[in-house]
């Protein structure tokens, strides 16, 4: 028989480190760049980062504070989502580090500023592949009392997205694990690579016919 740990998180997890992001993982890391009213370039990394719809593309990121990068995806309308991997990850890295406003992100990584077609932000022009967004919907979360948390989610449609061509295979669908993404998980840095040693393939269940 299965025993379980089981808690309420407003009592606590009595574990040595919450394992919500744990459970909740690999994800995605939303490596987001912006540009002030100012001017001022921004680039941070965020774990709580996913795709939510295909047609047309919407992609969104969770900020826990009002940070640079709500502010100016909001004041702006415009993010940029660079995609981080393997190679990218000591950059990356130092991107979360917190730096004086007016600081750019780019400059502390030592990364190099791609101009977007369609938005202001640039990207990285390290990273493989690059969404240029719309900033669509933003708003501050609330607990199931109605309460606010101070986290932000910002939701933009993606414009016009970048591939580097090596990434495209012979049949012109996109190797993901050759990309090598970067994939959050728990722990204080704990990081993940998908493979194609565990590659499964399931294709969707169809309807039956009559």
């Amino acid at each position: 028989m299965t025993t379980y740990h089981s808690y309420e998180p407003s009592q606590g997890h009595r574990l040595s480190h919450d394992p919500v992001n744990a459970i909740v993982a690999p994800r995605p890391i939303g490596w987001i760049s912006t540009v002030s009213d100012d001017g001022v370039g921004n680039l941070a990394p965020y774990s709580f980062f996913n795709l939510f719809n295909y047609t047309p593309p919407i992609v969104g990121f969770a900020s826990v504070g009002y940070k640079d990068t709500v502010a100016n995806s909001i004041g702006s309308g415009e993010f940029v989502w660079n995609l981080a991997t393997d190679d990218l990850g000591e950059q990356m890295n130092a991107t979360s580090a917190a730096v004086p406003a007016g600081e750019d992100e780019f400059d502390v990584a030592g990364l190099t500023r791609l101009a977007s077609d369609l938005v202001a932000p640039p990207r990285v022009g390290e990273s493989p592949v690059s969404f240029e967004c719309r900033t669509t919907q933003s708003f501050q979360l609330r607990t199931a009392a109605g309460d606010l948390v101070d986290t932000w989610m910002v939701l933009g449609e993606v414009v016009k997205i970048h591939i580097a061509t090596h990434l495209l295979r012979d049949d012109q669908t996109y190797d993901t694990a050759g990309a090598r993404p970067l994939l959050r998980a728990g722990g204080q840095g704990d990081y993940f690579l998908p493979s194609d040693d565990h590659h499964r393939f399931m294709k969707r269940p169809q309807p039956a016919t009559r």
